[in-house]
């Protein structure tokens, strides 16, 4: 237990000083948001996987598709390493900075505000963002539960309420510089970790060629209801459409998520991008590659006593990892522990900067308050970062004490619900002058909709979109039809609006900038 305690504290020790190392770096909204559009490709990588992939992959994703999926489960990592990690960096990374800085937007509705020259849209994506952003963040503490109890046999509001105050004092003492550094630590405790398990749990099942081979004896059902052996080990698992809705909503989500997005309004230079892709790809196909495979592993512990099931006999999936671990030593458990706390609490910090940042500066500035300066802006910021951990503890903490499982479906759907808004028309709004107005609203509408009442309707859907993560990727890949099939319908948007948004990318430094960027 001392051993547990001691790395537990050392860890807190380290992020609150670097929270307030960098409180004197962020005397205005700019710095405290975007860290001054400085940051270097190695934090900024670091922040984008971290921000990434919390304790929701590592103990909840990791054991649930692992266990249904076998080491097919890979897959999700790899999608997640090249889709979600590689691609963005190239596809989106360049525009994104280039736009918002030439449109002077700090978050994505205040992007679309100013792209489509609509309040209305601003706002609207604005109270999306803040809809779907508490559950998901509340759902970053449930992934610790079953580990915190396992590890320190105490109540896991403790733990709860632990994270929120480190979080809290970090985050709004010095903002996204503290982020950032703090991100670049818990990343490389996450790389560090989660080699460490793999090892140790693969070692206890006499290597990795012994424990694939008792995975291959372990008879599964696939898609026509016949249980097969070997199959929990087969290149695609006994499912792999379901398989690929998995891939596809982890994955391309990110290219619409807010607080993965805003990791490029502050890339620095040309050179950075492709650096940041590199390091962003490598983290990824380490931490979720492995955390997926890690998981796929998960039927040889069928039989332990720490496996939890239902009131209506199904397997709770968050529990599989950690009776995984169980039987680790001290020293292990502290890895794991600490490890699932730097990946939930760095995710937890981007989700609540982009929550307070955008109800401040787009819903708060010029509507409700209607003149802010710049300290009162950083005031609300900062006071709302504090709210919404509050709020999402507490979200937490009802969940874990009264099992509401309508708590628990709202956070399954947020991610799909996000993605599936913001996504196809972020992407067509940097590339193509012709996306109207209309259109992103029948996406935001179609998406959110589709989520929401996936929630209460859920029997009456299609069996192929039943499921939040198959119905999450169905809105993501209907929006890149929606937004140019209804832009293509309605009229086109007043060209010299347009043309202003994109004349950024016509500068030139030594080559048109948005090509490279330069010294922009």
């Amino acid at each position: 237990m001392v051993i547990k305690v001691i790395m537990l504290l050392l860890f807190f020790i380290v992020t609150i000083f670097v929270g307030f190392y960098f409180r004197k770096r962020t005397s205005n909204v700019n710095d405290f948001v975007l860290a001054g559009r400085a940051v270097g490709p190695w934090l900024t990588a670091f922040a984008y996987g971290t921000s990434y992939f919390s304790a929701v992959i590592f103990v909840g994703y990791a054991g649930q598709f692992g266990w249904r999926f076998g080491t097919a489960a890979t897959w999700v990592g790899l999608g997640n390493a090249f889709i979600g990690s590689l691609m963005p960096w190239f596809i989106l990374g360049r525009r994104t900075r280039i736009m918002t800085q030439h449109l002077k937007s700090a978050t994505m509705p205040e992007f679309f505000g100013s792209r489509f020259n609509s309040t209305s849209l601003k706002i609207g994506a604005a109270i999306i963002l803040f809809i779907f952003l508490i559950p998901y963040t509340a759902s970053l503490y449930n992934g610790l539960s079953r580990l915190f109890e396992m590890a320190f046999n105490v109540d896991f509001i403790y733990c709860i309420i632990g994270m929120a105050v480190l979080t809290a004092i970090y985050v709004v003492a010095g903002g996204y510089f503290a982020t950032a550094v703090n991100d670049f630590i818990q990343g490389i405790i996450m790389l560090c970790g989660i080699v460490a398990i793999i090892g140790a749990v693969l070692a206890s099942n006499g290597g990795f060629i012994n424990a694939l081979a008792k995975l291959a004896e372990i008879k599964e059902v696939n898609v026509n209801k016949v249980a097969v052996p070997g199959i929990l080990t087969s290149f695609f698992g006994p499912d792999p459409l379901s398989l690929l809705g998995v891939v596809i909503l982890t994955s391309l989500g990110t290219w619409g998520l807010p607080q993965m997005i805003s990791r490029f309004y502050s890339i620095k230079s040309e050179k950075m991008i492709t650096k940041g892709a590199i390091v962003s790809t490598l983290f990824g196909l380490v931490v979720a590659g492995g955390c997926y495979f890690l998981g796929s592993f998960g039927r040889l512990y069928a039989s332990s006593d720490k496996i939890a099931y239902g009131p209506n006999g199904g397997i709770v999936f968050d529990s599989i990892v950690p009776a995984m671990l169980s039987k680790f030593p001290d020293f292990m458990i502290g890895i794991v522990i600490v490890l699932v706390f730097a990946a939930s609490i760095s995710t937890l910090s981007s989700l609540v900067m982009a929550s307070s940042s955008t109800l401040t500066l787009d819903f708060l500035k010029g509507h409700v308050i209607k003149k802010m300066n710049e300290k009162s802006q950083l005031v609300f910021i900062r006071a709302l970062i504090v709210v919404f951990i509050a709020i999402s503890s507490c979200i937490a903490i009802v969940q874990y004490k009264g099992g509401i499982s309508f708590i628990a479906q709202l956070m399954g759907v947020s991610w799909g619900a996000l993605a599936g808004s913001f996504l196809a028309p972020f992407l067509y709004g940097l590339y193509w002058k012709r996306v109207t107005k209309p259109a992103v609203w029948c996406n935001f509408i179609f998406s959110t909709a589709l989520m929401t009442l996936n929630i209460f309707f859920r029997p009456s859907f299609p069996t192929i979109i039943q499921s939040p993560i198959n119905a999450g990727a169905f809105t993501m890949l209907a929006g890149l039809i929606i937004v140019p099939v209804i832009s293509i319908l309605t009229r086109a948007p007043e060209k010299t609006a347009v043309e202003s948004c994109f004349s950024c990318y016509e500068e030139t430094v030594s080559v048109k900038v948005r090509d490279d960027l330069g010294n922009k």
